[in-house]
């Protein structure tokens, strides 16, 4: 999964918007660049930005459409960009885990856009954390903000081999589950309380059965018609966490 650029690329307010929330954007915006076209339907936005570009001291510099779709990778960015400092993410270590909390470890995703649907899901859905492989689509940052609705930027995200997240979260006093199919127990019966990690893989290769053999309980999603396929991803996330964020919900 190669960066192709020496720079994430944030586009639309969105995910610009998601970027100055957190703490550290004024160490990640390079810069803004603004279709100088669209100063009178975005002076909203523009005004946003000028704003922030003072008090958090970042260029923002207006440029001709030209510009803006040369460096674009998507149509919906409004003739607005951000470029950024790549993110790097942390390794996961025993301090980063909350008490009773509710995580999520992702792999095998086949795609940045089905990751970045799979992130928005569990970002809705309350998700504390997402622990992700060292390989992973974070190298494609602008195309996963895009199709995260900027919940990437806003979610804690974490490298750790499943092995070593298991070891961790266990000596934290989590249950580990998982999504699967055989030996499984449907996930509206299931006693789905927290503290919880959920481990989640991609709908090719699913989660090996070795580490299904170490979890405490693999979570089935119940269809309403004979199928033998399986969800995507990002659907079978949003299942899951739902019916999870459900059991738990307390009010």
């Amino acid at each position: 999964m190669p960066q192709n650029l020496s720079y994430d690329l944030l586009e639309g307010m969105t995910s610009i918007s998601a970027l100055l929330e957190r703490p550290d954007a004024a160490s990640r915006i390079l810069e803004v660049l603004v279709d100088e076209t669209k100063r009178t339907s975005k002076a909203k936005e523009i005004a946003f930005l000028q704003t922030k570009s003072k008090e958090l001291g970042f260029p923002m510099h207006f440029v001709d459409p030209q510009t803006i779709d040369s460096i674009a990778t998507g149509k919906t960015h409004g003739g607005i960009l951000a470029k950024c400092r790549a993110i790097e993410l942390p390794v996961l270590t025993a301090q980063e885990i909350l008490p009773n909390g509710f995580y999520a470890y992702l792999d095998g995703i086949e795609d940045p856009y089905n990751f970045g649907y799979t992130l928005r899901s569990l970002y809705a859905f309350g998700i504390d954390g997402v622990i992700l492989t060292e390989r992973n689509w974070m190298s494609a940052a602008g195309v996963v903000a895009r199709s995260s609705a900027g919940t990437s930027e806003k979610l804690p995200l974490y490298v750790s081999s499943v092995e070593n997240a298991m070891e961790l979260f266990r000596g934290a006093g989590y249950r580990i589950a998982a999504a699967g199919i055989r030996d499984a127990e449907d996930v509206i019966a299931a006693d789905c309380s927290f503290p919880l990690l959920l481990v989640i893989g991609g709908e090719k290769r699913g989660i090996s059965g070795k580490l299904l053999e170490k979890c405490d309980l693999i979570l089935k999603i119940p269809y309403a018609r004979p199928f033998r396929g399986s969800l995507p991803t990002a659907s079978a996330a949003s299942v899951l966490a739902f019916e999870i964020f459900r059991k738990n919900k307390t009010h």
